[in-house]
């Protein structure tokens, strides 16, 4: 492997928390704390566990095993989030942990053997395991925020009814090598 799948999953980690933000961003206070029964789970809630889970797999990730004795998974879904800017902490310390061990990878790590529960992976399945997990929760952000503007939801991706025109777009323009994140990131990966 070479570092382009190194920088590929970079982008796209970094683009999955540019929708949860650009989503939290649509939402006030009192949207991002709403659950639609007692089973399921608030923003705030999916946020607080994204973070633990991020934090128990990105510290020391190299030499101790990705289901910390620390992490407390099931206090993750109780409601202990207050306020946007505590909402806000988590998810930026949970990411920056993320980003942190990503950055002091190189293409000669890939293949070393991790534990996530005393089970081995590579390093590259221990990424793409949480570059499924991730987005799936980044997903229900969307979902929620989505059914919490209605109509006044602004779109994160081609809008409904625009398909034609933005793939005119790309169309006009010659073929060229590009992540499919570069248009939405103007910024790199944290």
């Amino acid at each position: 492997m070479t570092d382009d799948y190194l920088t590929s999953v970079q982008k796209q980690f970094a683009y999955y928390k540019l929708l949860g933000e650009k989503t939290i961003d649509q939402l006030t206070d009192e949207q991002l704390f709403w659950q639609y029964n007692s089973e399921s789970n608030s923003i705030a809630i999916i946020v607080k566990h994204l973070r633990g889970n991020m934090l128990s797999r990105w510290t020391d990730f190299l030499t101790t095993d990705g289901e910390k004795e620390w992490r407390s998974r099931e206090s993750e879904f109780e409601p202990t989030i207050n306020t946007r800017e505590e909402l806000m902490a988590n998810w930026n310390e949970g990411w920056e942990c993320l980003f942190s061990a990503l950055r002091l990878l190189t293409p000669g790590d890939l293949q070393r053997e991790i534990f996530i529960r005393n089970q081995g992976h590579t390093i590259t399945e221990a990424i793409n395991r949480q570059l499924a997990h991730y987005p799936y929760h980044v997903g229900q952000i969307v979902f929620i925020g989505k059914m919490a503007r209605d109509t006044d939801w602004t779109s994160l991706s081609i809008p409904k009814g625009k398909s034609a025109s933005y793939n005119a777009e790309k169309f006009i323009k010659p073929k060229q090598k590009a992540h499919f994140t570069d248009e939405f990131l103007t910024e790199k990966p944290d």
